[in-house]
């Protein structure tokens, strides 16, 4: 029997050790229509690296079953290839999703468009992160939206969840201050790499932290149970926006919740009571009025 048992302990052992996985699973795309005239086998290896780059590096301590891995998606449209020297400009545009408990429904939780993403890459080059070290572009911007993905879907489990993965992806920024590159100097824009991470880690945006817990957690995830109830908990929590939108009017956080979120906030509100419907599109107007004839959408 101590044989016996002993051999299902290690069973059991070495198949919860298969299970445990990295954080992110991640479908990577380069997109190449745009360039003419070259080999194209470079793109093809260069997707499947990144593509193994972000999902096999371990971004945290934290243990994941492969269930649990979080969703997401980039895209990289490469707009000028120069093979001789190796030089890319390209677009990156980063999606992640989180299920929404005891449904099928998947909730976008981050949704951006990087313009600017430009780095020296040669066919078969290896990509490496080491840390407080950045040296490559490439993987100094995969690494930061990778910090940040998980960063966020950690802000949707717990308050603030995600405090230690914003400031991993702040030492990315503060590493790549002095490699030439645009999207981390602060004052570039509102909306670069900098600005992003910068905001989340402010006091002032704490509001809007703790609207992304209170949507998801009593909101979305409860929206199964009891609709009306959780519809109430979101709009309570939607305040957060102008919140945070009063503490920093240059931030670009408030805008960017409300345009990743402005289809389901349609869809949820639609079918809210009058009163609700007024509330959260007078909030929603305020917050971003050049989605207007989104938010218009609410009240009919």
């Amino acid at each position: 029997m101590k044989n016996k048992a002993l051999y299902i302990f290690l069973f059991v052992s070495a198949v919860a050790v298969k299970t445990v996985a990295q954080e992110l699973n991640c479908k990577l795309t380069v997109n190449y229509s745009q360039i003419q005239g070259t080999n194209t086998q470079v793109f093809t290896t260069l997707e499947n690296a990144l593509m193994e780059f972000i999902n096999t590096h371990r971004w945290t301590q934290a243990q994941y079953e492969v269930n649990e891995r979080i969703r997401c998606s980039m895209t990289l449209t490469v707009k000028e290839y120069n093979e001789t020297d190796g030089r890319w400009k390209c677009e990156l545009i980063v999606q992640s999703v989180r299920p929404v408990w005891q449904s099928g429904y998947q909730t976008v939780v981050f949704s951006f468009k990087d313009a600017d993403v430009s780095f020296n890459y040669r066919e078969f080059d290896p990509l490496e992160l080491r840390d407080n070290v950045v040296d490559n572009n490439l993987t100094a911007v995969m690494a930061y939206y990778a910090y940040l993905i998980i960063g966020l879907d950690m802000d949707t489990m717990a308050l603030q969840g995600g405090t230690e993965l914003f400031r991993a992806a702040e030492n990315i920024v503060t590493a790549a201050q002095n490699i030439g590159e645009t999207g981390w100097k602060a004052f570039e824009s509102s909306r670069n790499r900098y600005a992003l991470v910068s905001d989340y880690l402010e006091d002032g945006m704490s509001p809007l932290r703790r609207l992304m817990y209170e949507y998801h957690r009593t909101g979305m995830d409860e929206l199964s149970v009891n609709a009306v109830r959780a519809r109430a908990a979101m709009t309570a929590a939607l305040d957060g926006l102008k919140q945070a939108q009063q503490n920093k009017p240059m931030s670009a956080l408030p805008g960017l919740f409300t345009e990743i979120k402005k289809d389901e906030l349609v869809n949820l509100y639609s079918q809210a009571a009058t009163k609700e419907k007024e509330m959260v599109f007078e909030l929603l107007s305020s917050v971003n009025p050049s989605l207007s004839a989104e938010w218009e959408k609410i009240k009919q």
